[in-house]
């Protein structure tokens, strides 16, 4: 009898070996009938690494999508790149396939070797991810807890009014000097100086050295991770000493004003903040602290750099389309009238104003290719083979500038967003502007605030319209800057108050 049992589990043992075997064999067979999504033709060994662009890498992707479909593939030096150029692709990966596509990839230069690996927009998904997320969501995470920061949107937002009635021809100043303001008093209940503020000073060299140093292509090192062991001292790797140099920025941004709060709350006078509310919860760990710390810091340089560029966009739209700016002016006008300034509760009456924010949103990709996620096992994905470690590249651009969706995309049209008689609202540039799946920004909320106040007040006060020189009018150029964050480039245009009325509001206390 225990023979017979033996035999029988000798038995079980070789065919579970067997169906073991079996099924490996089929998963290859299966990985051979699928191959990569199509894209052009690389070379032997160095693959795709010649047809890779070095500025503006969304007009390349999206030609590559014209020419090989919604999900193309480059590889080079053996990693491969997926780039989605569909908003429908990329939400049924990223979004219904979050749990194997929302890791970050390692970037040798930016990651690694700067130090934003420790922030949430590069830091690998796992544990640390999802606390950091936590103290977001419990934070900002909603329209409802965005509420208790709203009052500090509208202060800042009313200074920057002043500041462009004195200073017109300083717009890309006030723009910057605001967003900063606004966003490290959320984050560290900082109130900034007027000139020259040190902490304002440190986000905005921080976020343009994030920018350079994880743009796809931007370090040599990015492609070829083995330099990182080459001597400083070797010809060729001076980005070795930038990087140093970038970290010690890096690391100050993040020490600075978290260093400040503190001292606050040890002399009784910190004003609510994401960090002082997060420093509030006793017993703090050591790991508590440094969470802390980088999850303020990713909203301090997040939201800093991300909003200027919006903001600005803003701008240059209001200049190029007098059109949308008298019917945004309007609406303001018979809604809130011209005694007082619009605040956030005049929102759900200003439909137009409502969807002209959207319109700055879709009409300029403040992060054109995102940041690349990384997938984590093998998929197929209708029927293409996507390799675990590849790089997937959402081309936000283009998803915004789809003439599928978004039709005659180049053309800035709030009522797009409008639903009009016997026809539909085009679909909201929210869903997909601020990423997807669990890597969507948690400060969605307070940008899409930002973005609307600027735009209300603005429009409220001012006449933004197309610069006249010498009796020349200068017509703006919508031409943004390469880096994982775009910027429009700089441009002129004429800001003047409406009226004498509007000047009283915009020196009122």
């Amino acid at each position: 009898m225990t023979l017979t049992l033996n035999f029988i589990n000798t038995l079980d043992i070789i065919f579970a070996f067997l169906g073991l075997l079996l099924l490996k064999s089929l998963l290859q067979r299966r990985r051979r009938h699928n191959s990569l999504p199509p894209g052009p033709k690389g070379l032997p060994f160095v693959g795709n690494i010649l047809d890779m662009p070095s500025e503006k890498e969304w007009l390349t992707f999206a030609r590559w999508g014209e020419q090989w479909g919604d999900i193309s593939s480059v590889t080079v030096l053996g990693q491969t790149l997926i780039i989605l150029n569909s908003a429908r692709i990329a939400m049924e990966m990223l979004d219904k396939k979050s749990s194997i596509y929302s890791d970050r990839p390692t970037l040798q230069m930016g990651g690694e070797l700067v130090g934003w690996k420790n922030t949430l927009v590069l830091l690998p998904y796992g544990d640390r991810f999802r606390r950091f997320r936590r103290l977001f969501h419990k934070s900002i995470g909603s329209n409802a807890l965005m509420q208790q920061y709203l009052p500090s949107e509208e202060l800042e937002t009313r200074r920057f009014l002043r500041r462009v009635l004195n200073k017109p021809e300083d717009l890309a100043t006030h723009v910057r000097k605001t967003a900063g303001a606004i966003i490290l008093r959320i984050s560290h209940g900082y109130e900034t100086r007027e000139n020259n503020d040190p902490f304002v000073e440190l986000a905005d060299t921080a976020t343009e050295q994030f920018s350079l140093s994880t743009a796809p292509g931007g370090f040599m090192i990015d492609l070829v991770p083995a330099l990182r062991h080459v001597p400083s001292w070797f010809p060729g790797a001076g980005f070795k000493k930038i990087a140093a140099s970038w970290s010690a920025t890096l690391v100050e941004m993040v020490e600075q004003p978290h260093n400040f709060v503190k001292q606050q709350m040890a002399a009784g006078i910190a004003p609510i903040s994401f960090t002082s509310s997060l420093l509030e919860t006793k017993p703090l760990t050591d790991e508590d602290e440094f969470d802390i710390k980088w999850s303020s810091a990713s909203l301090y340089s997040g939201g800093a750099d991300t909003a200027v560029s919006a903001i600005y966009s803003f701008f240059l739209a209001m200049a190029l389309h007098p059109e949308v700016v008298k019917k945004a002016q309007a609406e303001i006008d018979a809604v809130v009238g011209n005694d007082r300034l619009p605040d956030f509760s005049d929102r759900e009456q200003l439909p137009y104003v409502n969807a002209l924010a959207k319109e700055v949103l879709r009409w300029n990709s403040v992060t054109p290719t995102a940041v690349p996620h990384r997938v984590t096992q093998d998929d197929i994905h209708e029927g293409y083979f996507i390799p675990k470690g590849s790089l997937v590249i959402v081309n936000l651009w283009k998803l915004t500038h789809d003439y599928r969706v978004y039709p005659d995309p180049e053309r800035f049209d709030p009522e797009r967003f409008i639903p009009s008689a016997g026809g539909v609202a085009q679909p909201d540039p929210r869903e997909i502007c601020f990423g997807f799946g669990r890597r969507t920004c948690p400060g969605s909320y307070l940008a899409d605030a930002s973005v609307f106040i600027s735009c209300a007040m603005s429009l409220a006060v001012f006449d933004i319209s197309k610069c006249v020189e010498n009796g020349v009018v200068i017509e703006p150029v919508h031409e943004n800057t390469t880096g994982t964050i775009s910027h429009p480039k700089p441009f002129k245009c004429s800001i003047k108050p409406r009226s004498q009325k509007a000047i009283s509001l915009i020196q009122a206390d």
